[in-house]
C-alpha cells in the first residue's frame, strides 16, 4: 500500500510527526523515541478529524500494523540495530 503525506516536524532521534494523505480524513501521526535503561521505547499516536475518520483506520488496523513494524524492525537490523538492541 502507498503512503502520502509529508513531515511536519523531524527531531533527530527524537520525534518524527507527518500527515497522512491518502484520505480526506487521514491522520497525523507522531512518533517518539525515548531511551529507557539502555533501550528505545517507540510511542506513536494517530490524531483523526473525527471520531467517523477514526472507526474506518481501525478496520485496517489488525494488518497494517503488525506489518508497519515489521518494516521498522527489518530496517534497524539491516542498520545493525535490531529490535533486541534497540
Amino acid at each position: 500500500m502507498a503512503f502520502f503525506g509529508k513531515y511536519l516536524e523531524v527531531v533527530p532521534n527524537a520525534r518524527l510527526v507527518w500527515t497522512n494523505e491518502e484520505t480526506e480524513d487521514g491522520a497525523v501521526t507522531t512518533v517518539t523515541f525515548e531511551e529507557k535503561e539502555g533501550k528505545t521505547r517507540l510511542v506513536m499516536r494517530e490524531l483523526y478529524p473525527s471520531k467517523e475518520a477514526l472507526d474506518v483506520a481501525i478496520e485496517g488496523m489488525d494488518e497494517a500494523m503488525p506489518e508497519t513494524f515489521e518494516q521498522l524492525d527489518n530496517f534497524l537490523m539491516a542498520r545493525g540495530a535490531g529490535a533486541e538492541g534497540s
